[in-house]
């Protein structure tokens, strides 16, 4: 039964003592000036914490670090052999230290962002141009979907910022737990061929050959419920979600489109006005959990604000900040 106990002993782990990187400093500093008094003033302390740290060390590691002399200390061998083991230590502890005071000011980190296809053309390049140029060694990452891909996406926590827009004749439901906020306004703008002769009057468009976005986006319910206020549902022909080919099919005359400003880029062969009616317009925001304690977000807030284009007629920037 001793010589079982005896084993069990010798299979029972080994409890090793966690150091603490302040005592090792504290070992550093009195290794080096020979005194307790003397790191007590280059560290902060009092001599007596110096002296209490010194034997909790030597508590922890059951080795004798200083010879107690009558006029002062003596450092062991074992003493500068921990601290040159240490040394590697201490340093990896320090850029360790260096590294999460960067992580938690955004210097380095990840920011994940998601966009839509306009937003990616007129507002996104300056903004993560002016993101990068603060943050050099930040991790940035774009990924482009509609706004309901991207709100998902939000409130699942795959993304940090989303941008996404609200038509004033197709306003959303917003999930709990997000904020928003207000970047821009946009003009809705009526695209005919230059020289068509057409109106510049929705009302007048009703046996007009109409372009416009895939159906059930927030885009067509938005032109359907204009084109009803008008007194007419209109002739669509032609669908696409992308804006530069509803301008080219205007340009070559197949017909009439609305589009958001941030979707059209002047051109010689397309007239745009803008449209009066009452909610013609689209709201762009961006959106983040309210939870959301990424470092980076302020930043990339401020970026975007700053790359709404100011002075174009048809793009209004918000003044809420």
């Amino acid at each position: 039964m001793r010589a079982m106990n005896a084993y069990a002993q010798l299979l029972r782990p080994r409890e090793f003592a966690l150091l603490k990187p302040l005592h090792l400093l504290t070992l550093k500093a009195v290794v080096r000036s020979e005194s307790f008094a003397l790191a007590a003033r280059d560290l902060g302390y009092t001599a007596s914490a110096i002296s209490q740290q010194i034997s909790a060390l030597e508590k922890e590691t059951g080795l004798v670090l200083f010879e107690r002399e009558a006029h002062g200390i003596r450092p062991t061998a074992a003493a500068h052999r921990l601290v040159d083991l240490s040394t590697h230590v201490l340093a990896a502890m320090d850029d360790l230290d260096h590294q999460v005071q960067e992580l938690a000011t955004g210097a380095t980190g990840r920011l994940r962002l998601g966009s839509f296809p306009t937003a990616d053309v007129r507002l996104v390049p300056s903004a993560l141009s002016a993101l990068v140029e603060t943050h050099p060694r930040a991790q940035i990452q774009l990924e482009e979907a509609e706004p309901e891909e991207l709100i998902t996406a939000l409130s699942h926590g795959d993304l940090d910022v989303a941008l996404v827009y609200e038509y004033g004749l197709s306003p959303r439901q917003w999930p709990a737990g997000l904020t928003r906020h207000h970047l821009l306004r946009e003009d809705l703008l009526l695209l005919r061929a230059r020289g068509s002769g057409l109106s510049a009057q929705l009302s007048q468009l009703s046996g007009a050959r109409w372009i416009t976005s895939r159906e059930d986006t927030a885009g067509a319910r938005s032109f359907v419920r204009l084109c009803a206020a008008a007194g007419f549902e209109a002739a669509v022909a032609f669908r696409s979600n992308n804006y530069a080919v509803v301008r080219e099919l205007v340009s070559a005359g197949l017909g009439v489109a609305v589009v958001p400003a941030l979707g059209h880029l002047p051109s010689a062969d397309v007239e745009a006005t803008r449209l009066t009616q009452r909610s013609a317009h689209r709201q762009v925001m961006a959106l983040h959990r309210s939870e959301n304690s990424n470092p980076l977000l302020p930043t990339v807030l401020s970026c975007l604000r700053r790359a709404v284009p100011s002075g174009e007629p048809h793009l209004h920037p918000a003044d809420d900040g």
